[in-house]
């Protein structure tokens, strides 16, 4: 995995997987699958309503959650 080295010193993988209209029962299925394969960048958004999923799927990876950078959005309302 290649990474970039952000302003602050954090360096974060320069591909990830975007949950972005996958569905709560495929989510948690489709980002373990994404980290088997790789991945360690997951994005999620609170308005996906998908977020626990991936948070189930990252703790059942068996990956230290230290090696996956994960980013969400929240909903402003």
């Amino acid at each position: 995995m290649e990474y970039v080295t952000l302003n602050n010193g954090v360096k974060m993988p320069i591909l990830g997987y975007g949950v972005y209209q996958v569905t709560k029962e495929e989510c948690e299925r489709c980002v373990l699958d994404a980290l088997k394969v790789g991945y360690r960048a997951i994005d999620t958004a609170q308005s996906y309503f998908n977020e626990r999923a991936v948070g189930r799927a990252i703790k059942d990876s068996g990956i230290d959650r230290k090696n996956i950078f994960l980013s969400t959005k929240i909903w402003f309302s």
